[in-house]
C-alpha cells in the first residue's frame, strides 16, 4: 500500500495538498517540502503528560476561582539576562533562545548553570555535542557543580525518561532542531518534528513546573528556523545578535509573556566566556571620533533603558548613473525616506551621491527618534563639516521636514547628560513634560532647516 505524503512550508508551517514553488500562505519561494503523513497516534505531548504522575486533566473553572498570584521568579546569575526576561526566569516557563551559529547561545546557557545550581537541579541536554565536549567547555568557563547533570541525547522519549527519573528544576535543550520523536518518521529539524518536540516540552514545563530553555538556530533571514508556530508556542523568544567580527553581543526579547518586549542585554565575548556590559552607552561610544564629519549621537529607548548610539554617514559623489544606497543597523526604507526629505526640504542636492549609513556597535535602530541624528550625520558628511562632539540629537522627522515629539524625552536627556554631553537638539514642540537636566543646553528647532543651521552653520 502506497504511503500518503503531505507537503509543509518550512517557513510558516502551512500544509498544502501538493508541491508548489511558492507558499500560498507566506509567499516564500522553494520552502515547501514533502513529509510522510503519519497515522494519528498518541502524541508526544500526551506521553509527556503521562510521565507526570498524579496530575489530573484540566477542567473548566469559573474565572472567579482562578488564582492571580504573582509568578515565581528566580535569578539566573546574569543581571543582563534577568533584565531581558523581565526580572528573572519564571518557574514553569518555556524560553526559546535563538541566534546565528557560533554567536554564543550554548555558552550563555552553560554560564547560567553555575548560579542556578546553587539552589536548583539542572539537566543540560545536548544533541550537538558529546558530554566530554560540554565538560571541556564548562571547565573553560569555570562551571562546576554536583547539581549539574549532562546528557547527550536526541531521542525525545529517552529525554522524557531521564527527566522523570532525575526530576530537575531547570531543563536546557541544545538544540530543538536536533531532537526527534520515534513515532514520527520525518527527519530531525523538520516541521513535524520541531512542532512535536516543542509541544512535548511545553506540556512538560506546564505540567511539572520545570523551567525549560530551548536553543534554536536561525535561518538566513534571521528568524528562528522551522515553523513560525514555534515562536507562538513558547512563553519567551530571545534573540542573540551580534556581528561575527565584533566582540559585543546583544540579547533581545522579541516576545515575553511575563515582561516587556524589546528589552536588551549587552554582553562581550571574551576568552573566559560572556561578560556583562552594565553600561552599554559608554561602551558603544568608546573610541568615537571627534571633530570628524559624518557622525552624530542619538538616544534610543530599548524597552525601559535609554541607550546612546552613534550614527555614521558617508556621502560621496557617485561614479555611475544610479547612486548606491547602503544601510547597516538603520532601517533601509527609513534611510531612503530621510535622504529624500533632506534633498527636498533641506535643500541639499544629494541625489547624485552614494550614501552609506552605519550604526556603531551592532545596534539596530528601529524607532523614529534616531531620524534627526541620521539627517545631521548625512548633511555633515555632504558639507564636510563636523558636528560638535558635545552635541546629541533626538527627534522624529516628517515628510515635510518638521520635527515631531518623541516619548520618554526626560529619560533620554538624563542619559545624554550622564554621558557628558552639554548640548542636545530636540523638537521645539514636545508633548511630554520633563525636567531639564542641569548643565545640558537644549536647542529647540522646528524643522530640519533650523537644525542644520544651528549645528552646521
Amino acid at each position: 500500500m502506497k504511503s500518503k505524503t503531505v507537503f509543509y512550508c518550512t517557513e510558516c508551517g502551512n500544509e498544502t495538498p501538493k508541491w508548489v514553488g511558492k507558499c500560498p500562505a507566506c509567499g516564500s519561494w522553494n520552502t515547501v517540502v514533502e513529509q510522510p503523513a503519519e497515522p494519528k497516534k498518541r502524541s508526544a505531548s500526551a506521553q509527556a503528560r503521562s510521565v507526570v504522575r498524579g496530575v489530573p486533566l484540566n477542567r473548566p473553572k469559573p474565572i472567579r476561582e482562578v488564582e492571580t498570584t504573582d509568578e515565581l521568579r528566580f535569578q539566573t546569575g546574569l543581571s543582563e539576562l534577568d533584565r531581558v526576561l523581565g526580572g528573572g526566569a519564571v518557574q514553569g516557563s518555556l524560553v526559546l533562545v535563538g541566534g546565528a551559529p557560533g554567536i554564543g547561545k550554548s555558552t550563555l546557557m552553560l554560564q547560567i548553570c553555575q548560579s542556578l545550581c546553587q539552589s536548583s537541579k539542572v539537566l543540560y541536554v545536548s544533541g550537538e555535542e558529546s558530554e566530554r565536549q560540554i565538560k571541556l567547555r564548562a571547565d573553560r568557563l569555570g562551571v562546576e557543580s554536583d547539581e549539574l547533570y549532562l546528557l547527550a541525547e536526541t531521542d525525545l522519549e529517552d529525554i522524557m525518561e531521564s527527566v522523570a527519573e532525575l526530576r530537575p528544576d531547570v531543563l536546557i535543550v541544545d538544540s530543538i532542531q536536533t531532537m526527534y520523536h520515534g513515532e514520527n518518521t520525518s527527519a530531525p529539524g523538520s516541521v513535524a518534528q520541531v512542532k512535536e518536540c516543542t509541544m512535548a516540552l511545553m506540556q512538560l514545563a506546564k505540567g511539572q513546573g520545570i523551567t525549560v530553555f530551548v536553543i534554536g538556530h536561525v535561518n538566513k533571514e534571521g528568524s528562528i528556523a522551522g515553523p513560525k508556530v514555534l515562536e507562538h508556542m513558547v512563553d519567551c523568544v530571545l534573540y542573540f545578535e551580534g556581528e561575527p567580527h565584533m566582540s559585543y553581543r546583544i540579547l533581545r526579547a522579541a516576545k515575553n509573556r511575563f515582561g516587556a518586549t524589546n528589552e536588551i542585554g549587552v554582553f562581550e565575548m571574551a576568552d573566559s566566556g560572556l561578560t556583562q556590559v552594565p553600561n552599554p552607552s559608554e561602551t558603544l561610544l568608546a573610541g568615537r571620533p571627534l571633530d570628524t564629519p559624518g557622525t552624530c549621537v542619538t538616544c534610543v529607548m530599548e524597552g525601559v533603558r535609554p541607550i546612546l548610539a552613534e550614527v555614521q554617514a558617508l556621502l560621496a559623489p557617485s561614479g555611475y548613473g544610479n547612486a548606491r544606497r547602503t544601510s547597516n543597523g538603520f532601517d533601509y526604507n527609513r534611510a531612503m525616506l530621510l535622504l529624500a526629505v533632506l534633498e527636498k526640504r533641506g535643500g541639499l542636492m544629494i541625489s547624485g551621491c552614494d550614501a552609506y549609513i552605519n550604526v556603531i556597535g551592532g545596534l539596530s535602530l528601529d524607532e523614529p527618534a534616531a531620524d534627526l541624528a541620521a539627517i545631521i550625520a548625512m548633511a555633515s558628511s555632504f558639507r564636510d563639516k563636523s558636528v560638535p562632539g558635545s552635541l546629541a540629537a533626538i527627534g522624529e522627522v516628517g515628510l515635510t521636514g518638521e520635527l515631531r515629539s518623541v516619548s520618554a524625552l526626560g529619560q533620554r536627556l538624563s542619559e545624554v547628560r550622564r554621558l557628558g554631553f552639554t548640548q542636545c537638539l530636540i523638537p521645539a514642540r514636545n508633548s511630554a513634560r520633563f525636567q531639564e537636566p542641569d548643565g545640558l543646553q537644549l536647542i529647540r528647532v522646528k524643522n530640519i532647516r533650523e537644525a542644520l543651521a544651528a549645528v552646521l552653520a
